[in-house]
């Protein structure tokens, strides 16, 4: 009998005390900046979460007209979903963000695979960082540029149109052509980032693998098949996950500036962060914060329902 406790005592894992030492202290001092950060600008905010309950006026500073201001319940909420253009903004936000999500998972794929099969580094590099540049571009510069070729008067396409015999064209007020444009400006700006970070994976695939590939007679297209996508699938679900959290979510500078808030297109650029600026513009502050707080619970919402499926289907590729 005491053998069998000494057994069952030396068969129990032997746990360390680990006590706090110099690698703990630095590490804390490198994580500081980022938690402060967060805290002054990530939870500290949270609380005017309150004023899309309540009838929000402007009179004074910003505590004390949240605490002043009369509390009203869902009552912003249900305006909100009684005006007419609330299912119009709904629809352009969530089919925008569909055909973003998948184009900005098979573009910057395969270009990724693409660019990865090139022999010349030097080459490489060159396309990466040629197509990585737009994303470093602010909105409002964009929309400049934009602007500098659809110009009425001075716009280079309306000048080549001219000198080809044609006539100028009020490409703002163009409504039919603007869902093809502003899904292709933002595959443009944002294709070169997303490429970067499966190239990324792709350069940490071991090379081994492909070498036994090569051994084995697997053509190109085999080894993207059968060791590149695979070994990839875990990146670009997380990737997909993080997507769809933002599906209730859109870029504001490519939905205004670059259309240049033009009142012919607001059928095709109304979306939730447009109407919110739109509500601030007109003093509606509960309004907007009603708007951007279904619009954070909805994001959260489909963040939890995408990692469920992914969950059930393939547990190892869930992000929680």
């Amino acid at each position: 009998m005491q053998a069998t406790k000494e057994k069952k005592k030396a068969a129990r894992p032997i746990r360390l005390k680990k006590r706090w030492d110099m690698d703990d202290t630095e590490l804390s001092i490198l994580a500081l900046p980022t938690t402060v950060w967060f805290i002054c600008f990530a939870f500290l905010p949270m609380i005017g979460i309150i004023i899309a309950f309540k009838d929000y006026k402007i009179s004074g500073g910003f505590l004390q007209n949240m605490i002043q201001s009369e509390w009203v319940g869902f009552k912003n909420f249900k305006f909100l979903f009684s005006t007419g253009d609330i299912w119009l903004i709904l629809r352009n936000t969530v089919l925008y963000n569909i055909v973003f999500i998948i184009l900005g998972i098979v573009l910057p794929v395969g270009a990724a695979l693409l660019v990865g099969q090139l022999h010349s580094k030097r080459m490489g590099k060159v396309y990466q960082t040629a197509m990585f540049m737009p994303y470093f571009l602010s909105w409002v510069v964009v929309a400049a540029i934009v602007w500098a070729f659809l110009s009425y008067d001075m716009g280079i396409v309306n000048g080549v149109v001219k000198s080809m015999g044609g006539e100028p064209q009020q490409w703002y007020m163009k409504r039919e052509i603007w869902p093809f444009f502003l899904v292709f400006m933002n595959v443009w700006k944002g294709l070169g980032y997303s490429m970067v970070v499966y190239l990324a994976t792709i350069t940490g695939i071991d090379r081994t693998l492909y070498e036994a590939a090569v051994i084995d007679g697997a053509s190109i297209w085999q080894q993207m098949k059968y060791i590149t996508l695979p070994l990839m699938k875990a990146v670009i679900i997380m990737m997909f996950i993080m997507s769809v959290g933002r599906i209730f979510s859109s870029d504001f500078g490519l939905f205004y500036q670059v259309p240049r808030d033009s009142n012919s297109l607001y059928n095709v650029t109304a979306t939730l962060d447009v109407f919110v600026y739109r509500q601030l513009k007109t003093a509606s502050t509960s309004m907007a914060s009603a708007a951007a707080f279904v619009q954070s619970v909805a994001g959260c919402v489909m963040i939890l329902i995408a990692n469920g499926i992914v969950r059930k289907i393939d547990p190892e590729s869930a992000m929680i």
